[in-house]
């Protein structure tokens, strides 16, 4: 074991052993929802596998069936609480009305937060997603940019596939480089463009950006830092999402985030690493 898996793992230990504290059950009366959770015995939670903070494990192989910092941190909530979780299968269509519907207490799929959603759910948020540009690591013209901000110039050539949630990003960020929309193949982003220098740099959600530098050697990214991991380019916060008006349980699901954010971000970086 590396000595940076032993540090992820000692830190997911020491957060998940840190005392409730603050972080105890609101007492019986506060909460109708907590009230019914513990007495009905079950915590309902809608699932989706979404790495890397939610796993689900559809091999022969023996293990839990779900895993990640989704998972962890409903297993929390569910050890406070004195209760078993019970996972509700869910779509994409149909993760975020199950809340409304009761049909589930917390949808864990992990939920980018949107306006949109805001006006329905309450968030309870502990990662995010962004983009990063990733371009040949020996084309001057990406290696050469120390910032995303120095893409932006008539002589870079930008790839996106069209119809893509980059795509209305890519034109308004880089308003003076040159567009080259592709049709998507399936893949995550528009490597082959870039490998075949057709175009200089192209986006790429910073979670997939990791599995592709591992397999495709000779790749550049940017924000450099991090190998990305840390960019705010097209930022949005990723939780788990409560139906509206529930604000004592609002407040004590972000109080038990908080209280292992350590060992959720730990458990994020050691899956997208082993991607």
């Amino acid at each position: 074991m590396t000595l940076k898996r032993l540090l992820q793992t000692a830190t997911i230990l020491l957060a998940i052993t840190t005392p409730a504290l603050a972080q105890d059950v609101p007492a019986p009366g506060t909460s109708p929802r907590i009230d019914a959770i513990r007495k009905s015995g079950v915590l309902r939670v809608a699932v989706l596998a979404n790495p890397p903070w939610l796993l689900q494990n559809t091999s022969s192989t023996p293990g839990a069936e779900w895993s990640g910092p989704a998972w962890m941190l409903t297993a929390e909530i569910a050890k406070r609480l004195g209760v078993k979780i019970e996972p509700v299968l869910v779509s994409h269509e149909t993760k975020v009305p199950v809340l409304a519907s009761n049909q589930v207490d917390l949808s864990i799929t992990p939920l980018a937060q949107t306006p949109e959603r805001d006006r329905v759910i309450d968030f309870v948020l502990y990662s995010n997603t962004s983009v990063c540009m990733f371009g040949r690591a020996d084309n001057p013209r990406f290696s050469g940019a120390d910032s995303i901000d120095a893409l932006n110039k008539p002589d870079v050539t930008i790839a996106f596939f069209v119809g893509s949630a980059e795509e209305n990003w890519v034109k308004q960020r880089f308003p003076l480089a040159k567009m080259r929309g592709v049709t998507n193949s399936g893949a995550v982003a528009p490597l082959e463009e870039v490998m075949a220098k057709r175009a200089d740099a192209a986006p790429i959600n910073r979670i997939p950006y990791v599995a592709m530098a591992r397999k495709v050697k000779g790749l550049a990214a940017l924000p450099k830092a991090n190998n990305c991991q840390d960019s705010t380019e097209k930022a949005q916060p990723v939780g788990l999402g409560i139906d509206k008006n529930q604000p004592v349980l609002l407040d004590w699901l972000r109080a038990v985030t908080k209280s292992i954010q350590p060992a959720l971000s730990a458990d994020e970086q050691r899956i997208a690493g082993d991607s």
